[in-house]
């Protein structure tokens, strides 16, 4: 179940009830069950974030709304880079692995979790999802979450940085109605500039909703179709994978 949305199911529900009796109230059980479930996973989360750094491996965990273009970017960035970098990919959707058969076809190795009906990835799932990979010829870990930008913002998967990917054929104002997941990013994504000149997505207002909410977060446009802005991009990820390997082994987070 879903903490965030409470959610068993993946089908369309409601919550009406066909009975008139008031319900009695047990305050502070929802919040023990939450703390309880990001204690392990905040756990598990560390154990992998221990396994990453003893390999010196920038691991860069993608959310988004369903349709932001984040499989597009990891093609074009697998293709353009994998003879410069050497990466791996866990890719997380409901069900089928259409996105995982598209990136193995750039010849870099992936694997699929299907979360049924769960809308995010959790640490326990990362975990076993790399095993197989040979993590020390690896320079970066792609994790392409559930397309899903309330949940995944919760999950400390032991990632070095959330990467938001907001495209512009979505509101600007998403940064203000989905506060937490851009306040947890450290770099947002505006996908699909080329698409600009035929809609009404003010670019600069995201950039001020994305600073309201999250000041330090780092901002680039660019456009995996046409490749605008991918050379920024592909730099911001030579700079970090240098990072990563000057740094060693990282200390747990506070």
């Amino acid at each position: 179940m879903c903490i965030d949305c409470g959610c068993p199911t993946a089908a369309p529900h409601h919550h009406d009830h066909d009975h008139g009796h008031e319900h009695e109230q047990v305050p502070g059980r929802t919040i023990r069950v939450e703390e309880s479930l990001l204690a392990k996973n905040d756990r598990l989360a560390e154990r992998n974030r221990d396994r990453f750094s003893a390999f010196r491996l920038l691991v860069l965990n993608l959310v988004s709304s369903p349709g932001s273009g984040k499989t597009s970017i990891l093609e074009r960035t697998l293709a353009d880079l994998k003879g410069e970098l050497a990466f791996a990919v866990l890719e997380g959707d409901q069900q089928t692995a259409n996105d995982a058969d598209r990136i193995a076809a750039t010849g870099v190795p992936v694997k699929q979790i299907n979360t049924g009906a769960g809308c995010h990835l959790d640490a326990h799932m990362v975990g076993h999802g790399v095993d197989g990979f040979d993590l020390g010829l690896t320079d970066i870990l792609m994790i392409e979450n559930v397309g899903n930008l309330v949940c995944p913002a919760s999950f400390d998967l032991g990632e070095d940085h959330k990467v938001a990917v907001l495209s512009v054929t979505e509101g600007e104002d998403k940064p203000l109605k989905y506060p937490q997941m851009f306040r947890a990013a450290n770099l947002m994504l505006i996908n699909k500039v080329d698409l600009l000149p035929y809609l009404r997505f003010d670019v600069e207002k995201c950039k001020s909703f994305a600073r309201q909410v999250n000041p330090q977060i780092e901002i680039l446009e660019l456009s995996c179709h046409s490749g605008e802005g991918m050379t920024a991009w592909y730099d911001w990820l030579r700079e970090n994978v240098s990072k990563k390997r000057d740094a060693g082994w990282v200390t747990r987070r506070a």
